[in-house]
């Protein structure tokens, strides 16, 4: 027995140890579950879900890691399933129904093997070999490269992405906010390029208005009013100071004592405090600036003497939201009032204003001349609409970064994995690796199947396509989600990033290694002993102390 901050792991006699050929069952068979719930969710012609969480909320998506993130499942295997779409949001942002439903089908085709008493280490070598096949073939013959500075086709390969989901309708409009913050965000420096979209790429939600008002503002958003009501709430190239310390006296830690003698000390005591903040106004003054940020509190008196000399204050800002404020104006936080020079000043905003929009204010920090930092300002009906278009928007995003950092295309509707199964299959390698191929096409199958087409005879046809194409390079023909045709996907103009494509198949393929590996569950809870099990040793030890 052993304790600690994990579960206590009970290996009695009665314990009980699963044969490894039912615990790779049972781990197949909940991550065909998990499958089987996200299955809906892929294409143009997707179904949402709707989810209650805990607390009563309803989340309404067709987003495969936001379906998981709510979901509570108790088997293990089940649980790794749900990693897997995290770790597909995070890597590259889109493709988390994709690789849920890769990876059931992956796991679903390695169960015969299982039962023809195949061993599962035959079977992963196999899956091990076609992964790395597949991303040879990938990266040579099935993706073309994709020019950066050819707009059109970079809208054309996010609008491909955002197809498939509810912002569909705007896809226009979320097109061109995907395009702008990526650009907006990206820095260029010595042959690196970097975009952190996280980070400097905010998107800010105020429900009431419609999608359409939805910008992406070039400079940054915050929900704060100015502190005082004489300071100005409009001006025009501001000078902007970033502060992270408070403009108030310092507070004692807890439970300081002060001993007070004579009646003169408590005023003496204030009159330190007075000067303390006065000191610190006057640092602020001396760099004339027009606009104070700060991460801190500001105290009365400091907002008096700001005020006399025309500054307009704002406290309590994020730390994010100054580091974004930074990037978008030139200036640099300072930690001590002290330290303040004139190239810490920020010259690079061009309009600074606070509006009220529905009940609440809003500051602008806009017009910027370079900025590197910006907030995607999102309006729609309700709350649930924001979050969903808020959901679908970082996916667009995602794609045009990750279009900007590996610009390299395949064909999107199922033709790329029908191409691969195509090309796996020419090896003739039979057993796995062809398990490997057929698992593959559970894309288009799924494609067709959401729109309503008949599945056999349209993959049938699609099969038939790819193995008469003869001409070089990657046959484009996959499945129109919105009808289930047959269409070329030059024509349609469906792209996809290669990166998205390339993670999916990963991912999918080493989970299913990863569970097929297992052959034993250990539970780290007791179980109450059955009137038909002999009692464990620790059981009898205490029926003889009774």
């Amino acid at each position: 027995m052993f304790g600690g901050q994990g579960p206590i792991i009970v290996l009695s006699q009665n314990t009980k140890r699963d044969s490894g050929r039912k615990v790779q069952l049972e781990n197949i068979a909940a991550g065909k579950a998990i499958a089987d719930v996200i299955r809906t969710c892929l294409g143009p012609q997707a179904m949402l879900k709707m989810l209650m969480d805990p607390m009563g909320g309803i989340v309404m998506t067709n987003d495969g890691n936001a379906i998981l993130r709510e979901i509570t499942v108790q088997h293990p295997a089940a649980k790794s399933m749900i990693e897997i779409a995290r770790t597909q949001d995070e890597e590259v942002g889109d493709g988390t129904t994709s690789v849920i439903v890769l990876a059931g089908e992956m796991l679903a085709v390695a169960e015969p093997f299982l039962s023809q008493q195949i061993h599962p280490t035959v079977i992963i070598r196999a899956y091990r070999e076609a992964l790395e096949d597949i991303q040879k073939i990938m990266e040579n013959e099935l993706s073309i490269p994709l020019d950066r500075s050819d707009k059109k086709r970079l809208a054309q390969v996010v609008e491909s992405c955002i197809g498939t989901k509810f912002i569909g309708r705007w896809a226009e409009l979320a097109v061109k906010i995907a395009l702008e913050a990526v650009e907006t965000v990206m820095v260029q420096e010595n042959g690196r390029t970097e975009v952190d979209i996280k980070r400097y790429a905010k998107v800010e939600k105020v429900p009431g208005g419609s999608i359409d008002e939805s910008c992406v503002l070039r400079g940054v958003m915050l929900n704060k009013d100015v502190t005082h009501p004489k300071m100005k709430r409009y001006i025009e190239n501001p000078k902007i100071v970033l502060l992270d310390c408070p403009l108030e006296y310092k507070k004692g830690e807890s439970q300081t004592n002060v001993e007070i003698v004579a009646e003169t000390d408590f005023t003496r005591m204030l009159q330190i405090e007075e000067e303390h903040v006065a000191r610190i106004c006057k640092d602020i003054i001396d760099v004339k600036p027009d606009l104070v940020f700060t991460v801190k509190g500001v105290s009365d008196l400091a907002q008096h003497f700001l005020v006399n000399a025309g500054i307009t204050v704002i406290r309590r800002v994020r730390k994010t939201d100054n580091l974004r404020i930074a990037r978008a104006c030139g200036a640099t936080i300072v930690n001590r009032t002290e330290e303040l020079q004139e190239k810490d000043v920020g010259t690079g905003c061009g309009l600074f204003e606070v509006k009220k929009i529905g009940d609440e204010y809003f500051t602008f920090i806009t017009n910027c001349k370079d900025p590197k930092a910006c907030t995607i300002l999102l309006r729609g009906a309700s709350k649930d609409i924001l979050s969903e278009t808020e959901r679908n928007l970082q996916d667009a995003l995602h794609v045009a970064k990750n279009l900007v950092l590996e610009p390299r295309l395949v064909p999107g509707g199922g033709a790329i994995e029908m191409a691969i199964s195509h090309a796996l299959t020419r090896k003739q390698v039979q057993g796995p690796y062809r398990a490997v191929a057929n698992a593959l096409e559970i894309i288009p199958k799924t494609l067709a199947q959401n729109c309503g087409a008949n599945i056999i005879r349209t993959l049938t046809a699609l099969r038939a396509k790819h193995a008469s194409h003869s001409g070089e390079g990657i046959c484009p023909w996959g499945i129109d989600g919105e009808s289930g045709e047959l269409v070329d996907m030059n024509v349609r103009g469906i792209w996809e990033p290669i990166s998205v494509k390339l993670q999916v198949y990963k991912t999918a393929v080493e989970t299913a290694i990863l569970l097929l590996r297992i052959d034993d569950i250990v539970s780290g809870s007791k179980k109450k002993a059955k009137d038909n099990e002999p009692p464990s040793p620790a059981q009898m030890a205490a029926g003889a102390q009774d």
